[in-house]
């Protein structure tokens, strides 16, 4: 099955496309709330580093569980309604939060990142083909990247505002101020934290509500499928029999992982060396990565090709995360010549390291698709799926790392990236030529 490219003018694509990024900005949102949730939630219900770490499993392990019954619900309700639905239940998944934060119990905390999760997963499902065919192709680039920008600049703003709106009244906490106080104190201080939580959240309900219901106001062109499959004996049996993308959905199980330890761990990293405002350190990270998206932009293809670019990426992901492994938490120069002229706060070594793999992030998921799709015939949408599959590294390598932050250390624990990154460079210099095992 492929999609029908639309043909529309300027004016009639505007309003579709601006509709569409607004859900790709609650995409980004909603995605690294987490980052400050992480950490907040590590010290309001006393968690370990990888309890703590179940709170981005549950939300990326939503699209992996949810995605092909959310594929179905989109062949009965259309992609206009699809989406309304998604928000929807993001919405419900909001006011779930409620309950957890009234009674502190993390396992409702759980549901409702499960119950996000899958209201993302029908957004995303729907929203990617209408940027993709709100035109022509040969501009599709363009508006996929301009989707990224509007995703990662949310990525920006979510800590930050989370970190204003829950712990305005905290502004130095940290698991170790929260160590010092005595129990009752704590526990009383806790109870507060929790508290705050509430009117954020039904707030965000709120707003998703009114957008879910105003979406289906909206004039959305509706994309038209016809069947191309072919009986050509020719052709490959199977899907899986693309070595290029088999190997490219394992480099996205690997970014992703990687991406979501960078952003979702800085602050658990960060709060327990004591920094002040740990929830809104993956605004670092994010920061970082749109200055990476803006360096592709500029650079891709003009001065470098799509496969070196992720080398780039891989190589430069080896040498953070080494730095990171080795680097003290008690020098503050890296981030005094990267921005102390500019008055913001300045971090450990360690902590502006994992900022700066957002840097490093930042061109492997725009350069692994064309890549991984090439030369896949009409396999392309059966391609496309077992890509998405590769979010699953969001749950899984988090995990990995806060079991090896509990049995080691937190700093030596982001040696499980090395390998990650180690197979992005393996990908970039040779596995997408791969055709045939």
């Amino acid at each position: 099955m492929t999609t029908q490219t639309l043909p529309r003018t300027g004016m009639q694509s505007l309003m579709p496309i601006l509709t569409i990024g607004l859900l790709f900005f609650i995409f980004g949102f909603v995605t690294w709330l987490n980052g400050a949730l992480i950490p907040f939630l590590q010290m309001v219900c006393e968690l370990s580093e990888m309890e703590a770490l179940f709170i981005a499993f549950c939300f990326y392990v939503a699209y992996v569980v949810m995605a092909l019954p959310m594929a179905k619900i989109l062949e009965v309700t259309g992609y206009k309604k699809g989406m309304s639905l998604g928000l929807a239940m993001i919405a419900i998944g909001c006011l779930l939060f409620v309950p957890a934060a009234l009674s502190k119990t993390f396992a409702v905390f759980l549901i409702a990142q499960f119950v996000v999760g899958s209201g993302l997963t029908i957004l995303q499902t729907a929203s990617n083909p209408f940027i993709v065919h709100l035109g022509s192709q040969d501009s599709a680039a363009a508006r996929i990247a301009f989707m990224g920008l509007l995703n990662k600049f949310a990525g920006v703003l979510a800590p930050l505002l989370f970190t204003a709106l829950v712990l305005g009244n905290f502004t130095d906490v940290s698991q170790v101020s929260l160590a010092q106080l005595p129990e009752a104190e704590r526990a009383a201080q806790l109870n507060e934290m929790s508290s705050q939580l509430i009117q954020p959240y039904i707030g965000m309900a709120i707003a998703l509500g009114i957008l879910a219901l105003g979406l289906m106001r909206v004039n959305l062109p509706n994309i038209q499928f016809e069947n191309n499959d072919s009986n050509d004996s020719t052709q490959v049996s199977g899907v899986l029999q693309f070595p290029h993308l088999v190997l490219g959905a394992i480099t996205l199980f690997c970014y992703v992982g990687v991406e979501v330890i960078a952003g979702d761990t800085i602050g658990l990293y960060g709060s327990s060396l004591g920094v002040a405002n740990a929830t809104s350190l993956t605004s670092f990270t994010m920061t970082a990565m749109v200055a990476g998206y803006f360096l592709g932009l500029f650079c891709i293809p003009r001065l470098i090709s799509q496969s070196k670019a992720m080398l780039m990426s891989g190589i430069l992901g080896v040498v953070f995360t080494v730095g990171i492994m080795l680097g003290s938490d008690q020098s503050h120069s890296i981030s005094a010549i990267l921005w102390g002229w500019t008055g913001i706060q300045t971090l450990p070594d360690t902590v502006a390291l994992i900022a700066l793999l957002g840097l490093a992030n930042a061109m492997v998921w725009p350069t692994v698709w064309p890549l991984a799709l090439a030369d896949l015939g009409k396999f392309t949408p059966k391609g496309s799926a077992i890509l998405i599959m590769g979010i699953a590294g969001g749950a899984i390598l988090p995990l990995v790392y806060g079991g090896l932050s509990d049995t080691l250390d937190a700093q030596s624990a982001y040696a499980v990236m090395l390998p990650c990154y180690a197979f992005i460079c393996y990908y970039a210099l040779g596995g997408h030529k791969k055709r045939a095992w």
